[in-house]
């Protein structure tokens, strides 16, 4: 008997819906782990390219945790490429201010980059906030490791 290695195909892949509430979990980790499921590498028909990841709503990202020194010292950059159009803001400002941002460019900053990373990215959902759009998909409440 021959092994026979599966590849997915777009139309056979059952996507879930996954709620995760981001509050006290550290950026770094919770943009990882979200990533992860995004991908689809958690699960056995992962194929590295084709998009077989779930979909993901995070709720509370205006709660995430920044750990160390990481409010002070890290620093997010927007250029307008115009002279003196460096805009940078302190990761402090971003959890103020901008928190879905903040979540967003960390999710996307761990996906794969191009036409699949772009794809991937399309079943991110973020809320500052309790409140979010989702609730006809029905979306099962996942457990993150801390």
């Amino acid at each position: 008997m021959q092994r026979q290695t599966t590849i997915a195909k777009p139309a056979e892949v059952k996507r879930a819906w996954y709620l995760v509430d981001a509050t006290d979990i550290s950026l770094g980790r919770l943009a990882s782990q979200v990533a992860v499921i995004l991908m689809g590498k958690n699960k056995p028909v992962y194929t590295p390219n084709e998009d077989t990841g779930d979909y993901v709503v995070i709720i509370n990202a205006s709660k995430v945790k920044l750990t160390g020194d990481a409010e002070h010292k890290k620093n997010y950059y927007n250029v307008s490429e115009y002279n003196g159009g460096l805009r940078t803001r302190s990761s402090g400002v971003m959890k103020r201010e901008f928190p879905v941002e903040m979540v967003e460019r960390a999710v996307w900053g761990m996906l794969p980059k191009g036409a699949l990373g772009r794809a991937m990215y399309k079943k991110l959902f973020v809320y500052a906030d309790e409140k979010h759009d989702q609730e006809a998909q029905k979306p099962v409440a996942l457990e993150l490791k801390k």
